[in-house]
């Protein structure tokens, strides 16, 4: 072992500056055996390196290889499998465990102490050794941070030592000395023993010579121990006599000890008196505050709060451990409690005095507004409210169940108050939709008892109506049942848009003023979680404020956020019934009206939403904007269901149809009303629907006419609707648009076609005839060889359309054309010239067919372009 060791330390581990310490044979623990040897190696430079390195031999034999290592500090534990018995195997953790088996206990012992002389040695953190008999592990080697790296492993190399640079040098030098050195060892190595035995007998005789002097110094010793003997009995008197004085200080300790027990306890009772005293010991002035303080003026109030404060800090002061147990802190705590009960009663009842006086002025204020289209302004009430802000703050940490009730009775009072004052605010404004009675006595309501009148009970009976006894919303935009035109005019649609307008912007400063007041009131403001006595949403109102508005399912009020919504429901109950009613009335009066309830609506739904999107009113106005919406989706799908009921009279000529003319009107409008609307997509979707059910109708219309010819009713509609569209500039009717000219020109030229038809039938007839010669192979040239279409025979036909006639037929063609069209669209120049180029154009086509097949014939028409030109104008201007 002793020859690998060094040939391994030469040939592996010096080139790179390491010191083999300890090496073992083994091989892997359950395989076939390959031998291999485990080594541990430092490294000669500092820092020091301390590795485990696996050697193995070649596979031609001849030499060894390096083939994996480990450093030391990746070893966490060594596994000796048995501290008692011999074993060769153990096992080494590293990343992973490897299981060994070496070559003899002897070896596997030797390379275990070597590992952990080294983590003694080098590394902080210690290795686990498992099973290892504790002869093996020895005391823990100094760490030689001083020390070089050769003098400071001498204890660990075993049995192998390098010599330094001056131990070489040395036996350089003897070697050189000595000629036969190298030739003869055995004389030389027998030279080096004499010379040992002579140094040796020198070191004797100079250790016996040094006999005089340890005999002196023994000497000397004996001395010493005598006057060391001395002194301790010297101590043993001054003991004696320290003796007695210990005692008498211990006496006096003890008795310091006590007095200083003494006062530690009188400091810490002070203190404890103090404390109680500091914390719960109420003021004079606070306690009358609390029992006889004016809860009406301002002066009173501050006091009374300043007071309940201090009762507050005093009964929630912390107190110490035993506290409780005096009979003073009883008594105190209940006298707090007390002052509490009482003042908590006053303080209720004196809120509810306030909520039924100001609920009392602020009832004798309703009488100016009766005639006004204004709500009463209440922010006095919540201004002289507020100032007991505080109070109700103290009285909901204190006593909740008060807090309770006048969280109730407010919302019962001023729910009744509330109601009463938008109810007549809605009576005024449903009056000033309808007019005076007079103005309103031409709204009559079809399928309805009565008229709509000024009076309230009539008006309430026209609000609260039946669909099934409102008046039907399939009227027309300009025919509303017994209302004509001129009764929905502009400025009447104007009025009521500023009346919904006003209406809603009296509601909504009033509600946000409510809920800023209750906010604020009622300190409701910290989103937290209510008290258990809240959890029960029927304690807040006897169950009506734990129902959503509409759904009627119980909300659980989990917040104080919800807290303020679920009152203000309760508080303004009657605003979305009563904004359903006034909204019923406007679509009964004028459909058109949901136009502007909706633009209106819905910039005021994204007004509140954008300040809080759950609050009461962005969830009411919400409300309300759905009903509205289905009002103007009802209003379309009327207007296209008219469109399909609409009957044509037989007798006289159809001209531009009513709901042409209609959506017209209705694009107009909602143009002008919807411009910058949040709302804009759906009034887009309202005109696809339209547009689509105005081309379906009037081509079915067309289809039906019998008076007037079907390309009339096309031509002239479509282009009153190409030119509505040209004028208002909707920009998702584009593709529309188009269509609607494509169906104009395409009918305009099959109507000029149709009605032009052949003014000159038998030249027509003449010609067709020499068409279909050419057609049948013979040369244009020689057409007029043929008996039936000589020179003769084209004259004779030419002979019976002189100008006259020409002329005569084209004045009749006007009338006719005059008949179908109508006045209102002004399109009979657009055709009549439309038929000139037409004729213009036979004229053309038959003097081209007569150049050709009849070259220099010298045969012409008996009529030029210029006299069809000169007849069509003057035909025009006769007319």
């Amino acid at each position: 072992m002793t020859a690998i060791k060094h040939a391994l330390q030469r040939d592996i581990f010096t080139p790179n500056d390491e010191r083999l310490l300890s090496i073992v044979n083994v091989c892997k623990a359950g395989k076939k055996k390959k031998n291999c040897f485990l080594c541990a190696t430092v490294t000669t430079e500092r820092p020091v390196q301390v590795k485990v390195v696996k050697v193995k031999k070649s596979d031609k034999g001849d030499f060894y290889k390096r083939q994996i290592a480990w450093t030391l500090r990746d070893l966490a534990v060594v596994d000796a499998k048995d501290a008692i018995k011999e074993n060769p195997e153990f096992d080494l953790h590293f990343e992973k465990i490897y299981k060994w088996v070496a070559s003899s206990t002897a070896e596997k012992n030797a390379f275990i102490s070597c590992i952990w002389k080294l983590n003694q040695r080098y590394l902080r953190k210690k290795i686990d050794f498992v099973n290892v008999s504790s002869q093996l592990l020895e005391e823990s080697v100094p760490s030689g941070e001083n020390q070089s790296v050769t003098g400071g492993d001498e204890e660990v190399v075993d049995e192998y030592q390098e010599l330094n640079a001056r131990e070489e040098q040395d036996i350089e030098i003897m070697m050189e000395g000595c000629e036969y050195a190298i030739s003869n060892a055995e004389a030389f190595a027998e030279r080096l023993s004499r010379e040992l035995q002579v140094l040796d007998g020198a070191n004797i005789q100079s250790i016996m010579a040094s006999e005089k002097q340890v005999n002196i110094l023994m000497k000397l010793l004996d001395e010493a121990l005598k006057e060391v003997d001395q002194i301790e009995l010297k101590l043993s008197s001054y003991e004696e006599m320290l003796q007695s004085v210990k005692e008498q200080m211990d006496q006096i300790s003890e008795s310091n000890h006590l007095i200083h027990l003494s006062n530690t306890n009188n400091v810490k009772l002070l203190s404890e008196i103090e404390f109680l005293v500091n914390h719960m010991d109420l003021a004079k002035g606070h306690i009358k505050a609390l029992q006889e303080g004016d809860l009406a003026s301002s002066r009173g109030i501050e006091a009374c709060t300043n007071a309940a404060d201090a009762l507050l800090q005093c009964m929630n002061v912390a107190l110490r451990p035993g506290h409780d147990m005096l009979l003073a802190v009883k008594e105190q705590q209940q006298h707090f409690s007390e002052l509490r009960e009482q003042f908590a009663r006053r303080l209720a009842n004196h809120l509810n005095n306030v909520f039924v006086q100001q609920g009392h002025d602020q009832s004798s204020t309703l009488a100016q507004h009766s005639v006004e289209l204004t709500l009463p302004n209440h922010h006095p009430f919540h201004r002289d409210l507020l100032r007991y802000a505080k109070l109700m703050e103290w009285l909901k940490s204190t006593d909740y169940g008060k807090y309770e009730g006048l969280t109730k009775n407010y919302m019962d009072y001023l729910s009744r108050l509330y109601e009463r004052e938008i109810k007549d605010f809605f009576e005024v404004a449903k009056i000033k939709m309808t007019g005076t009675t007079k103005e309103s006595k031409k709204f009559g309501l079809h399928g309805s008892s009565g008229k709509l009148t000024g009076s309230t009970s009539s008006l309430n009976k026209l609000s609260v109506q039946s669909s099934g006894n409102r008046r039907s919303q399939s009227s027309s935009l300009l025919d509303m049942g017994n209302m004509s035109a001129s009764d929905l005019d502009v400025a009447d649609r104007t009025k009521f848009d500023k009346i919904f307008e006003q209406v809603l912007s009296e509601l909504e400063p009033l509600c946000l003023a409510e809920q800023d007041f209750i906010s604020k009131f009622f300190k409701l403001q910290q989103h937290q979680s209510m008290p258990g006595s809240m959890t029960e949403a029927e304690d807040l109102d006897g169950g009506m404020l734990s129902r959503q508005h509409n759904s009627g399912a119980p909300l659980p009020i989990s917040s104080e956020k919800d807290m303020i919504r679920q009152m203000m429901i309760k508080i303004f109950r009657c605003i979305e019934p009563e904004l359903n009613n006034l909204i019923a009335l406007g679509d009964k009066i004028d459909s058109f009206n949901s136009l502007y309830m909706l633009v209106k609506m819905s910039h005021h739904v994204w007004t509140a939403q954008n300040v809080d999107p759950a609050s009461f009113l962005s969830t009411t106005l919400g409300n309300v904007l759905v009903t509205i919406k289905r009002n103007f989706d009802k209003c379309i799908s009327n207007q296209i269901r008219q469109m399909e009921e609409v009957k044509i009279s037989k007798k006289s000529k159809v001209g531009i149809l009513p709901f042409v003319a209609e959506f017209e009107e209705f694009a107009g409008l909602a143009e002008s009303i919807f411009k910058n609307a949040e709302r804009r997509g759906d009034l887009d979707k309202a005109y696809t629907k339209l547009i689509r059910g105005v081309f379906v109708n009037v081509e079915k219309v067309a289809n039906e006419s019998q008076k007037t010819p079907r390309d009339v009713v096309m031509m002239e509609n479509f282009h009153h609707i190409f030119a509505t569209l040209s004028r208002l500039k909707i920009s998702c009717l584009e593709a529309e648009k188009k269509e609607a000219k494509q169906k104009y020109t395409d009918h305009l030229q099959s109507y000029v076609i149709y009605s032009l038809g052949q003014p000159l039938e038998k030249l027509n007839h003449f010609f067709e005839g020499v068409e279909a010669r050419v057609a049948q192979g013979i040369r244009e040239e020689e057409v007029s060889y043929q008996l039936a279409f000589n020179k003769q025979e084209l004259r004779k036909v030419i002979k019976e359309y002189p100008g006259k006639e020409v002329k005569k037929g084209l004045d009749n063609l006007y009338k006719k054309v005059d008949k179908h069209l109508c006045e209102e669209e002004n399109l009979l120049q657009v055709v009549w010239h439309s038929m000139q180029d037409e004729f213009i154009r036979q004229y053309k086509h038959f003097e081209g067919l007569i150049a050709r097949c009849y070259p220099g014939s010298g045969v012409t028409m008996e009529f030029t372009i210029q006299d069809i030109l000169d007849y069509c104008s003057s035909i025009a201007q006769s007319h």
